[in-house]
């Protein structure tokens, strides 16, 4: 035991991948969305049920991948000092997690177009604190 603790990292990084790159951009996180809100409008304008299930399968999976961006920018981008700018933004980032949990469980267009808006306020927000610049490489 006293040979595991000593051998342990004294540190632990966290980042969306296995590697800290410093990439973070909401666009992940809106195509996503918007995947749902596309899914969701095949679904119901469709009657062939094989169809149906398989659009559920792949929105679901398209909500929990929206949710995973939302929570890497929460967690890893947004700094203290962003708070200062837009104090709401730990807030927003909560909302617009639990609106892609419901989007996934739903299939209503009015809760996937909830969170396309709770992602623009989160995209204002990158932008207003530097994201572009910080977290894109030069064109």
């Amino acid at each position: 035991m006293n040979l595991l603790r000593a051998i342990a990292p004294r540190r632990t990084a966290h980042a969306h991948c296995d590697i800290p790159c410093g990439i973070y951009d909401p666009v992940q996180a809106r195509i996503e969305a918007e995947s749902c809100y596309r899914i969701i409008e095949k679904y119901l304008a469709s009657s062939d049920e094989v169809f149906r299930a398989r659009c559920l399968i792949v929105k679901e999976e398209r909500a929990e991948l929206a949710k995973h961006h939302i929570d890497v920018l929460w967690s890893d981008y947004f700094k203290p000092d962003h708070l200062a700018k837009y104090p709401d933004i730990q807030d927003t980032c909560w909302k617009a997690a639990k609106q892609a949990s419901l989007v996934k469980r739903t299939v209503d267009l009015e809760e996937a177009k909830k969170l396309l808006a709770l992602i623009d306020q989160l995209d204002e927000a990158w932008k207003g604190t530097g994201g572009p610049a910080a977290t894109r490489l030069p064109a």
